[in-house]
């Protein structure tokens, strides 16, 4: 939801060329969605999903960041600051994501490696 309010202030401003990053990720961030909801995690083993996801939440975190500085100090509209404030906001929250996805993927990447050394034995 976040990345849509950004995508919406980026179109409603002059730092128009900063709308694609936004509508990306809440692009991906529906897709994601709709993977899990629909359980296509458990469908297709061969993606690492949690992987997936670190990854998006990583640059995600870091595009937003990039593009809100850039949009508050180079554009003195109302609405390129409203998508910089929101884009300062969801930096933090992809943050946040980011630290709950990390500590997933260790899990995961664990469990992973502990069943590798069983399987070597029993063959």
């Amino acid at each position: 939801v976040l990345s849509f309010i950004i995508f919406i202030c980026y179109i409603a401003s002059l730092a128009a060329p900063f709308m694609m990053a936004p509508l990306l990720e809440f692009l991906l961030a529906l897709f994601l969605f709709f993977a899990y909801a629909s359980k296509l995690n458990e469908k297709f083993k061969g993606l690492y999903w949690p992987l997936t996801d670190f990854l998006r939440c990583v640059t995600a975190a870091i595009i937003y960041f990039a593009i809100s500085i850039a949009a508050v100090s180079r554009y003195n509209d109302g609405a390129s600051k409203a998508g910089g404030v929101f884009g300062f906001i969801a930096t933090i929250v992809y943050a946040i994501d980011f630290y709950i996805t990390f500590n997933d993927l260790v899990t995961f990447l664990k469990q992973g490696s502990s069943d590798a050394p069983e399987e070597r034995k029993s063959e």
